[in-house]
């Protein structure tokens, strides 16, 4: 999954970044609330986690205006113990679940799971493409009865050219929402981890379907979304 954390503390934004990204979650970090609020505005995320005292824009704040925008990404606050008013009231503007400081990274895990569930339903944690399923809970890729065995970087990878079938990303928008690092621009490690996924995809008859973009990236285009209907939204930089 595709998390924002939005924490100004920067040893609880350390523990919760690498903690998140060992279970497998794709974790972006800002310590500013204005930052936040624009990041989660433009950018698609399963889960935000946002922090009520950050500078700039509070967190309240952006929980209300992104509720006021129609955005209904969970969000789960996290708070100090003694900050009750704050957590009623963030409830109330629709905040999804909240965790008070200190905590653990595995209950934040299993609120993540649970605040996904709710608002989206276990079939959204499904993708399917023809005999390909991907359990984005489970972490498991299978075709039939077979299972594909990926390794972390290669899940999250296929998992985001799933996401959205027949649409064009660039290398470096895979590079930030798989990978979560600024890189050498002429860095091959995408087109490598494309070559070890369609290895690992062809007893499938899947690796056909991710596609190379000359000059652009990559897509991934199934059969059904193949047809004259099924145009591909133009690639950002």
């Amino acid at each position: 999954m595709n998390v924002l954390l939005v924490e100004d503390e920067a040893k609880i934004a350390s523990f919760v970044v690498q903690g998140l990204r060992e279970q497998g979650f794709v974790v972006d970090h800002c310590a500013n609330g204005n930052e936040g609020y624009a990041w989660a505005t433009e950018r698609a995320y399963d889960v935000v986690l946002l922090d009520i005292m950050v500078p700039g824009k509070d967190g309240l704040s952006i929980l209300k205006d992104l509720r006021q925008r129609g955005q209904t990404v969970p969000i789960i606050l996290l708070t100090a113990r003694n900050e009750l008013d704050d957590r009623l009231t963030g409830l109330n503007l629709g905040a999804d679940d909240y965790l008070a400081k200190p905590f653990y990274v595995e209950e934040l895990v299993a609120r993540i799971h649970a605040v996904v569930r709710r608002t989206q339903g276990e079939r959204q944690n499904i993708l399917a493409q023809g005999p390909l399923r991907l359990d984005r809970i489970t972490r498991t890729v299978s075709s039939g009865d077979r299972q594909v065995d990926l390794t972390g970087k290669e899940f999250n990878l296929l998992e985001y050219l799933m996401r959205s079938p027949g649409r064009v990303f660039t290398r470096t928008q895979i590079l930030e929402h798989v990978w979560g690092y600024d890189f050498n621009p002429s860095t091959n490690v995408v087109d490598v981890a494309i070559q070890r996924l369609r290895k690992k995809l062809e007893p499938v008859e899947a690796a056909q379907w991710i596609e190379s973009v000359r000059g652009v990236g990559y897509r991934f285009r199934p059969p059904e979304a193949k047809s004259p209907e099924a145009k591909s939204p133009e690639a950002k930089p």
